[in-house]
């Protein structure tokens, strides 16, 4: 395994990437709610521990097993919606709430990158055929049926997103793309018609609140846009600088408890506050510069299994970083979805590192010129 390697092909440079937004992201938690700061330090030692040995491992080796990993990860959302923990009307963790909880939709994500890249893989050739379509329409379909039930729309789009690049990377038809849009246009529009009517099934009640809120924001100011105003608020009071790392004043959105869980969904808007624009924008450069360098190990990756795995991570990074910032900017609906490392979170940490050492092991066996 280890002749493949080349010590001049490892991405340290992701790696510093990775471990610099990793701090900024610890000390922005400690900062939105002190009490996470011991828990956030103690994952990311492991977490970045894990990255190292999973760098070293033959991602060649790791999808071998994508059948097993796929029932594995089937198991577990299964067991979610079984003997799940309930949180606000949702199911998405396992453990105990005073000990430890996992949510196993987070390692969804990078266990369906390793299974997809793998089918994609075995099915480069037939791409375009309403055969492989259809048993890679059934093969994503299972899980996020299974993550929406808990119910978890914001990860099941993400999920949704990732899996459809990685089918478009390995060579969709671009006829097929256009036929899917004239299907979803109408489609989109009878959704919005729908969610208006009273009492639509298949949709929970806050789920409505959040999709008529940013249809008619005004309406809502008082109740479900009063999180997302104030994220706005606390950004645009950062200014070009930021009221200071740990700013303790009333005159902060933060310490006057104006936006609940701020360490999670929120946490873009510690990050205005407190670092202003220039903070915000080094954040976003980093995110940035961690998704070009996955797309490069795309580019330079030995096979096309490690192509998809680099551009699944690629865009995993890329849209839960515009999902998060998008609703923290008021820009998108009010959707619960992490900020990767930055957020507080041990699960989505776990995914984005696991994602990050897969990358890096692409990298090591990049094809030779």
């Amino acid at each position: 395994m280890l002749e493949n390697y080349r010590l001049r092909n490892y991405n340290f440079k992701l790696l510093a990437l990775v471990l610099v937004i990793s701090i900024i992201g610890t000390l922005m938690i400690n900062s939105a709610d002190s009490s996470y700061f011991k828990k956030q330090v103690l994952g990311l030692i492991i977490c970045m521990i894990g990255l190292v040995i999973l760098s070293l491992i033959d991602y060649k080796f790791i999808s071998r097993f994508y059948v097993l990993l796929y029932g594995i990860n089937l198991l577990l959302l299964t067991a979610v919606l079984l003997f799940g923990i309930s949180v606000n009307g949702a199911t998405r963790w396992l453990g105990s709430k005073d000990i430890i909880q996992l949510q196993p939709s987070e390692f969804a994500k990078i266990i369906l990158i390793i299974c997809a890249a793998q089918f994609l893989a075995d099915h480069k050739d037939s791409i375009n055929t309403l055969k492989t379509l259809v048993k890679y329409a059934i093969f994503c379909a299972v899980p996020l049926f299974l993550i929406a039930l808990e119910p978890d729309l914001s990860t099941t789009i993400d999920v949704f997103m990732i899996l459809f690049v990685m089918l478009y990377v390995a060579g969709l038809s671009y006829k097929i793309i256009g036929i899917a849009l004239l299907c979803l246009i109408p489609l989109a529009g009878s959704f919005i018609w729908y969610v208006k009517q009273p009492d639509p099934m298949f949709l929970k009640d806050y789920q409505v609140d959040r999709i008529l809120t940013f249809l008619y924001p005004d309406d809502y100011a008082s109740t479900t846009q009063y999180q997302q105003d104030n994220s706005v608020m606390a950004i645009g009071s950062g200014q070009l600088f930021g009221k200071g790392l740990n700013s303790s004043t009333l005159a902060t959105v933060k310490d006057a408890n104006l936006i609940s869980e701020q360490q999670t969904d929120f946490i873009f808007s510690v990050v205005g506050e407190e670092l202003g624009f220039v903070g915000s924008t080094l954040i976003i450069v980093i995110l940035g510069l961690i998704v070009v360098q996955c797309i490069r190990t795309a580019r330079k990756a030995s096979d096309s299994n490690g192509m998809f795995i680099a551009t699944g991570v690629a865009t995993l990074i890329g849209f839960q970083t515009f999902l998060n910032i998008g609703v923290a900017t008021s820009l998108l609906p009010n959707t619960g979805i992490p900020l990767p490392f930055i957020s507080y979170g041990l699960s989505s940490l776990v995914s984005s590192c696991a994602g990050m050492g897969l990358v890096m092991n692409v990298s090591l066996q990049r094809r030779k010129y």
